[in-house]
């Protein structure tokens, strides 16, 4: 599996995002806008184009270099990515009083290609569902 991200300076405009399904806790939003928060690398708005529901979200290389969950074929194959395709991993940050804290167990998995999404949960313990961003 392999992360994509933005290089070199130059930023995508937002981008539509069309989840397979809704995501936990957000029925029945499945279209999004995924919007580079200028001066951040690796954070992005994650916004329901039909409600005002906005989540932030991080590319997994930049929470941890060593993340790197394993996408079902089945996953692959409900967004339309082959097995050789690169997609694009982001996991839910959410700010707090002491710090901000990523969910590592539920990855949000995006096939950039195609704007087709799932939010994978993922059974392998190792990954934890609050962690603090830059904490050990």
């Amino acid at each position: 599996m392999t992360a994509t991200t933005a290089r070199a300076g130059i930023e995508p405009a937002a981008r539509m995002v069309e989840f397979t399904s809704p995501m936990h806790g957000l029925a029945p939003h499945t279209t999004f806008t995924l919007e580079h928060i200028a001066g951040a690398d690796g954070l992005y708005a994650l916004r329901a184009t039909d409600a005002d529901v906005r989540l932030f979200v991080v590319e997994a290389p930049f929470v941890d270099r060593s993340y790197a969950p394993q996408v079902p074929a089945s996953v692959r194959a409900e967004i339309g990515a082959s097995a050789g395709d690169a997609l694009q991993v982001l996991v839910v940050a959410n700010p707090g009083d002491d710090g901000v804290h990523v969910n590592l167990r539920a990855p949000i998995v995006v096939h950039p290609a195609n704007g087709r999404a799932v939010q994978v949960i993922l059974e392998d313990q190792r990954y934890p569902i609050r962690s603090l961003l830059g904490g050990r």
